[in-house]
C-alpha cells in the first residue's frame, strides 16, 4: 500500500523533498529608505560542464525576478522564479480527482476521491459509494501521498546555465526586493536651562522581505533614490513585527560618502530575521548647543483674524564646533526634559536628511502660557488696482519671564509696508518676519499697514 503522509507531517519533511545542492558562503544586505533592499548572495555549487540547471532557495518572497544578476564561470541560458509555495489550499486542489484520507478528531478513518475543495469546504466521493459533504475542515486531519509537483516549501530561483567546467565554483546572485526599510530615530534630552540636549541616535531596519538572512553584511542608504513607480511586487504573506534590540554604547557604522548618498556599514555581521524590527545605536552625542525659541505665523493676507497658537521650537546647528556635525537621515525626534523628579516626554517632531552644518528645528509643541489674538484693522480700496490692508497682532505672555517671539506674515505679491510698529526683515517675495520682545507677565501689539498693487 502506498505511504501516507499527514499534511502537517508533510510541512516539516518538505525541506528534505526538494534539495538545492548549494552551500551560502556569505551574503550582503543594503537597505534603502524606499521600502527597498539589494541582497548580494555568495553560494556554492557542483556544477557540470556544459548544460545544467542549478536552484536558488531562500530568496525574498518580494524579490524583482528582473532585477537579478548572476555571476559564474559560464552563460546563463534561462532563468525561472518559482513562488508557488506549500499551504492547505493549494495541495488539496492538486489533489481534486485523486484519493486522500480524512481523520477525524475521534481517530475514525475516511478515504475517496476529492471531488471539491473550496475555502474550508471540502466533498468526497467515498470508496463504498456515496458522497461526504464536510462544511469545515478544521475538524479533521488530511493524508496524502505525496507533495504534489510544482509547489515549493520556499521561493526559489532556477537557472538553465552553460558551464565552462565541472566542479565547484561560486556563483554571486544580486537582486533586488521589496518588503525592507530602514529609518532613524532620535532621543533628545534637553538640559534645565534648555540651551543644550544629548542627543541618541538609533536605526531601525524591518525585513518584511520573506526570508532571514542570516550573518549579514548590513549596510544603510541614506538620501532619496529615483525608483520607478511601476515595480510589482510579487506577494505578501501576513506579518507579525517582532523588536530585536541590539544596542552598544560604542559606534557600530562607519559612514560615508556615497555618489550622491551617504552610507552607513555595520562593522560586525548580523542576523536580519524576517518579519522583525532590528535597533542598532547609530551614534550618540552630548551636549549640543540648542536654542529654544517661540514662532508664529500669521495667516491669510486677504484678511485674518481671532486667537492663534505660537509654536515652541528647538533649535541647533549640526556642526562640529556645537558638538555635532555628522550627516543625519531622517527620522523622528523624540525630546525629553526633567522636571526635577523624573524625565518627561515633551513633543517630537520629523527631521528630513540634513547634512552637516545645517540648523535643524524641532517642533516641540505650542505654548500654554502665550495668548496670540489678531485682527484685520483696515481694508481699503484705493483703486481698481490698489488696496491698502493694516493689521494688529496681539501678543500676550503670561509668563514669568520675557521672550521674544519670531513673527512671520504672509503678504503675497505686489506689497509695500506703508508703517510697521516693529523693524521687518523680508524674508522672501511673499513673507516678512519680525522679532516681537514681549516682557513678563505683559501685553504687546504688532502693528502693519500695507499697500497691495495688483
Amino acid at each position: 500500500m502506498k505511504a501516507k503522509f499527514s499534511i502537517m507531517i508533510l510541512f516539516l519533511l518538505a525541506f528534505a523533498i526538494i534539495t538545492n545542492g548549494n552551500d551560502r558562503k556569505s551574503v550582503s544586505v543594503t537597505v534603502y529608505n524606499q521600502n527597498l533592499g539589494v541582497v548580494k548572495d555568495i553560494r556554492s555549487f557542483d556544477i557540470s560542464s556544459g548544460i545544467s540547471v542549478i536552484s536558488l532557495t531562500d530568496v525574498a518572497q518580494q524579490i524583482d525576478p528582473t532585477s537579478v544578476l548572476i555571476k559564474l564561470d559560464g552563460s546563463v541560458l534561462e532563468q525561472n522564479y518559482q513562488y508557488d509555495l506549500v499551504s492547505l489550499d493549494k495541495i488539496l486542489r492538486k489533489y481534486i480527482d485523486k484519493n486522500i484520507e480524512l481523520i477525524s478528531k475521534s481517530g475514525e478513518m475516511i478515504e475517496g476521491k476529492l471531488l471539491s475543495s473550496y475555502g474550508l469546504q471540502v466533498v468526497i466521493e467515498k470508496v463504498d459509494g456515496g458522497l461526504l459533504m464536510i462544511p469545515n475542515v478544521n475538524e479533521y486531519r488530511f493524508s496524502v501521498g505525496s507533495l504534489p509537483d510544482g509547489l515549493k516549501t520556499k521561493p526559489t530561483l532556477v537557472w538553465k546555465i552553460d558551464s565552462n567546467k565541472p566542479g565547484k565554483q561560486d556563483v554571486e546572485v544580486t537582486y533586488q526586493t521589496r518588503g525592507m526599510n530602514w529609518h532613524a530615530e532620535y532621543v533628545a534630552l534637553l538640559n534645565d536651562d534648555d540651551t543644550a540636549l544629548d542627543l541618541n541616535s538609533w536605526v531601525s531596519v524591518q525585513n518584511n522581505s520573506g526570508t532571514t538572512y542570516d550573518n549579514a553584511k548590513l549596510k544603510l542608504i541614506a538620501g532619496d533614490v529615483n525608483m520607478v513607480s511601476e515595480r510589482k511586487g510579487v506577494f505578501v504573506n501576513g506579518l507579525k513585527r517582532d523588536m530585536a534590540f541590539a544596542a552598544e554604547a560604542d559606534e557600530q557604522f562607519a559612514e560615508k560618502e556615497f555618489f550622491e548618498y551617504h552610507i552607513y556599514d555595520l562593522q560586525r555581521p548580523t542576523t536580519i530575521a524576517n518579519n522583525e524590527t532590528k535597533q542598532i545605536s547609530l551614534f550618540n552625542a552630548e551636549d549640543v548647543k540648542a536654542e529654544k525659541k517661540f514662532f508664529y505665523r500669521s495667516g491669510n493676507y486677504y484678511g485674518s483674524s481671532g486667537k492663534g497658537k505660537v509654536s515652541v521650537i528647538v533649535e541647533f546647528n549640526n556642526s562640529k564646533d556645537d558638538g555635532l556635525g555628522v550627516p543625519m537621515p531622517k527620522g523622528k525626534v523624540r525630546v525629553y526634559k526633567s522636571d526635577g523628579d523624573a524625565v518627561e516626554f515633551i513633543g517630537e517632531d520629523l527631521v528630513d536628511h540634513t547634512p552637516r552644518k545645517e540648523d535643524i528645528k524641532l517642533k516641540i509643541g505650542e505654548a500654554f502660557d502665550i495668548v496670540v489674538e489678531e485682527k484685520q484693522t483696515e481694508n481699503r480700496k484705493i483703486s481698481d488696482r490698489v488696496y491698502e490692508r493694516a493689521w494688529e497682532i496681539e501678543f500676550k505672555n503670561r509668563k514669568n519671564e520675557s521672550v521674544v517671539i519670531d513673527v512671520e506674515k504672509a503678504l503675497g505679491f505686489g506689497w509695500t509696508v506703508l508703517s510697521s510698529s516693529h523693524e521687518f526683515e523680508k524674508k522672501d517675495a511673499q513673507n516678512i518676519t519680525f522679532k516681537v520682545p514681549v516682557s513678563a507677565d505683559d501685553e504687546t501689539v504688532l502693528k502693519l499697514k500695507v499697500r497691495f498693487k495688483y
